[in-house]
């Protein structure tokens, strides 16, 4: 036990002091758990209320449905998504730990790394469209350099990341006192019809989506798996956010606090988003809310594209900062990190680094909407199976029973180097998908896979990616030693009861 010894030394040790955080992927001590119960909800509610969600809602006009059925597919989708989204988020106070450590006990110390590098695409991704949108939408709106709006955009987001995570919950609380008055208004103006019905002038020839609109169920299915795909994909973030919460905080409270959260302010800026892609025809959303500002009076497009751009800073930087910990992992699963405040700034270096340069590149190749419909769906493929897997072991399998400290030990830890059932189950739940798969650049083909082209184009990939690898999991975990590990658990909380996991209160 020396080696957990020093492990759990150098947890209690806070190695920064100051306005910056000291962690990065260790353990929070109970006495650091500052964070209450009540921010949750406002803070994943603003993690949907921006004008990137707005796009999601453009999916579906973009295949055929009306506003109306745009609405309901993607409040249905959202809900579904965010399901999942909230589960995860109950694990960060009970475990006190960044959310793909804990992946660490399906996938091994080292095995980890497959869904890392899973997770860190979606991460970099999120913010490398959001770039895409933002440049192409202010090039088009008042002529700035692209390059400019990226710097200009990502220094300060960074800087917040590097700050952390009290940080990051102080300036999505301003960042919602700015975007709620906005969009209410914007919202408002939709409704009541304030805002002139008739195509953007920006829109190029041939883009506006297929008249009339309706219903159909393969947009239907479309739209469900669009909005879905975006709360799924904020399952690897939740725990971040939620690890500074007591241990004993209520997990049914907290995952209520999240769903409600993260699926209100999703379904609205969906039906926002359907609304201008059916009647607007709109295809760059910072184009489009400038349209609704111009309407109301003269001046305001300028005043809501700005406030748009202002109030979702803190969402790139939370995007950064969940990149951040997860190249850290990273690289902790094969050489030994520390985690101080110096790997920090240089993870989010790369991080930032990476995302400028996939960016830029995606930009001058003009196919930013197009980009952003694809990486939608792909990234709710290579999710799915790792959602499965994480909260099939956690709520089903091991019952949120862990060795905390194993989870820093590369050697002789309980959880392996490398999860076999874990990666197998992945593997499984992912090459089931793949006849499923059915990708579309708006209303061209890119991949649709032989039993999905069967059934007329839907997109069921992700119900049967959820539903081979929790059970793929679920059978292979028969064979764990839960006794063997349970004694290991029992003599950690026993000699370090700082690391106890069984007050799991629902």
């Amino acid at each position: 036990m020396k080696a957990q010894d020093r492990v759990a030394t150098s947890f209690a040790a806070d190695s920064e002091h100051g306005s910056i955080e000291g962690h990065s992927i260790d353990f929070i001590p109970e006495h650091e758990r500052t964070d209450r119960l009540s921010r949750q909800g406002p803070f994943w509610f603003l993690g949907n209320f921006t004008f990137f969600t707005m796009t999601i809602g453009f999916v579906g006009p973009s295949v055929g449905l009306s506003s109306l059925w745009t609405t309901i597919a993607g409040t249905l989708g959202i809900m579904f998504g965010t399901l999942f989204m909230a589960f995860h988020g109950s694990q960060g106070p009970h475990l006190g730990l960044p959310q793909m450590i804990q992946s660490r006990a399906q996938f091994g110390y080292r095995g980890v790394v497959l869904v890392l590098m899973a997770t860190l695409f979606v991460f970099a991704g999120f913010n490398i469209v959001n770039l895409v949108l933002m440049m192409q939408g202010l090039k088009t709106l008042y002529s700035w350099d692209p390059v400019k709006v990226a710097l200009v955009v990502t220094i300060p987001a960074a800087i917040l990341a590097i700050l952390g995570h009290d940080w990051m919950h102080r300036s999505f609380k301003w960042a919602l006192y700015l975007s709620l008055p906005l969009y209410g208004i914007v919202t408002a103006a939709v409704l009541l019809h304030w805002v002139h019905d008739a195509p953007l002038p920006a829109v190029a020839p041939g883009s506006t989506p297929p008249v009339p609109l309706g219903f159909a169920w393969t947009g239907f299915i479309a739209q469900f798996a669009a909005a879905a795909s975006y709360n799924i994909a904020y399952a690897p973030y939740v725990s971040d956010y939620s690890r500074y919460l007591p241990k004993n905080t209520p997990s049914g409270r907290l995952i209520a606090a999240v769903f409600l959260g993260a699926s209100l302010s999703g379904a609205w800026m969906i039906a926002v988003g359907g609304w201008l892609g059916d009647h607007l025809h709109a295809t760059d959303v910072l184009v489009a809310l400038n349209q609704v500002g111009s309407d109301l009076a003269p001046g305001l497009g300028s005043v809501v594209v700005a406030v748009t751009i202002l109030a979702f800073l803190p969402v790139i930087a939370m995007n950064i900062y969940s990149a951040k910990l997860t190249a850290i992992t990273g690289v902790d699963s094969f050489r030994k990190v520390e985690p101080t405040a110096r790997v920090r700034v240089l993870a989010v270096i790369f991080v930032v680094l990476l995302q400028l340069g996939i960016a830029l590149s995606i930009y001058t190749s003009g196919k930013g909407l197009s980009v952003l419909n694809i990486y939608l769906v792909v990234m709710l493929y290579f999710l799915v199976p790792w959602t499965a897997v994480n909260l099939t072991d956690y709520f089903f399998v091991r019952k949120g029973r862990y060795a905390i400290p194993h989870f820093f030990l590369p050697h002789n830890n309980i959880y392996g180097r490398w999860g076999a059932r874990g990666l197998i189950s992945y593997a499984i739940g992912f090459a089931a998908m793949v006849p499923f798969f059915c990708i579309f650049d708006g209303s061209n083909e890119v991949y649709v896979g032989p039993l999905a082209r069967r059934m007329g184009s839907l997109d069921l990939a992700w119900l049967v990616g959820l539903v081979v690898s929790g059970i793929a999991y679920y059978a292979l975990s028969r064979s764990l030693d839960l006794e063997r590990e349970e004694a290991v658990i029992a003599h950690v909380e026993k000699t370090m009861p700082q690391y106890t996991t069984g007050d799991q209160r629902f």
